[in-house]
């Protein structure tokens, strides 16, 4: 084969680091350079300064650079880190949490009833146990509410719904006042 033919074959076929890089590729880089910067490899003004040079860059060899002292990113099953297997890291406990809901609700009820039943201790341990009065009907209606959610089958969504029928109501009757005042001004 003659040298000249084997020139303009390698002169046609530009090299990879050549070539012109797509806004794909410099996203892929800062999405790498971002999970560096989150593993810790790069602090914030050494990302901020490759981010800069990411977007500045036109070839994939200006791309690579960027990343060339940052490991490449491997899937769990094939990572050199050390990993524990299930099976020596025992079985996993299981606790089933309350829901954020529920101790919202109950644990407002609790909060003011244990701050009157100290109040109560404190100035009146004998007398009439009035605390009752504050804990009593409002625990009844937490009650009656909190099984109505848990009634309704999907607990969260009926609590959301609620919420957002007290705060219409509410502005209902803002709106309502607002209305009445203006009325009485004469606008």
């Amino acid at each position: 084969m003659p040298s000249g033919s084997s020139a303009e074959g390698s002169a046609s076929s530009p090299r990879r680091e050549d070539m012109r890089a797509a806004d794909s590729d410099r996203q892929f880089v800062a999405d790498r350079l971002r999970e560096a910067l989150n593993e810790g490899r790069l602090d914030l003004g050494e990302y901020d300064d490759r981010l800069k040079l990411v977007y500045a860059a036109k070839t994939y060899g200006e791309l690579d650079h960027l990343l060339h002292d940052l490991p490449t990113v491997a899937p769990p099953e094939r990572s050199q880190l050390a990993t524990t297997s299930p099976a020596t890291a025992g079985p996993p406990y299981h606790r089933r949490q309350i829901p954020v809901w529920l101790q919202a609700t109950w644990g407002s009820w609790l909060t003011a009833s244990l701050v009157c039943l100290v109040i109560w201790l404190a100035t009146d341990p004998g007398g009439y146990p009035w605390p009752i009065w504050v804990a009593g009907p409002w625990g009844a209606v937490l009650l009656a509410r909190t099984i109505m959610a848990l009634g309704s089958g999907d607990p969260e969504r009926y609590v959301h719904a609620e919420r957002d029928r007290e705060r219409q109501r509410r502005q209902e009757r803002r709106d309502r006042h607002r209305e009445y005042r203006n009325r009485r001004r004469g606008w």
